[in-house]
This record gives C-alpha cells, sequence and structure tokens, in this order.
C-alpha cells in the first residue's frame, strides 16, 4: 500500500492568489476540467500556470477537498 503524501504549501500558499482567480478556478473543477486529485501539470494544463505555485496548497486533493479549500478562502476574504 502506497501512502499519499500531503500537498505541499507554496510560501505564501493561496494569499497568493487574487480571489477572481480563485473563483475563475472553482468554476473550472465543477465543471470538471481538471482530474484528480489536482497535479500542477493539471493546473497549468487548464490555464492556470502562472498560479501554479501557490495553487500548490490544491495540489494532491480530491475533488471535495480542492473545492472545500478555495471555498473557504473566498468566503474568508468576503468577511
Amino acid at each position: 500500500m502506497q501512502s499519499k503524501s500531503l500537498p505541499k504549501f507554496g510560501s505564501r500558499g493561496l494569499t497568493g492568489v487574487d480571489t477572481e482567480t480563485l473563483k475563475k478556478l472553482l468554476r473550472a473543477l465543477h465543471r470538471g476540467k481538471c482530474r484528480f486529485p489536482v497535479t500542477r501539470g493539471d493546473l497549468i494544463a487548464i490555464g492556470f500556470g502562472d498560479w501554479e505555485e501557490h495553487l500548490s496548497a490544491i495540489c494532491g486533493l480530491d475533488e471535495r477537498g480542492a473545492q472545500a479549500v478555495i471555498v473557504a478562502v473566498i468566503a474568508e476574504r468576503a468577511r
């Protein structure tokens, strides 16, 4: 049985990604544009290559996990 590694967080994590970009990514995930678990290559392939370093926080997550993290960050910023 292989162990899954936890996602590695970049120096600034999702704080380095503006809210509009997070919303675009969330839409892309909802529309099935990305495979799961999320990889850096997938992020680049769906047009988020400029942000992939900051988006490493969602790499390795399944669909529900990736969406939950992004929704939480968007909600926190809206407060």
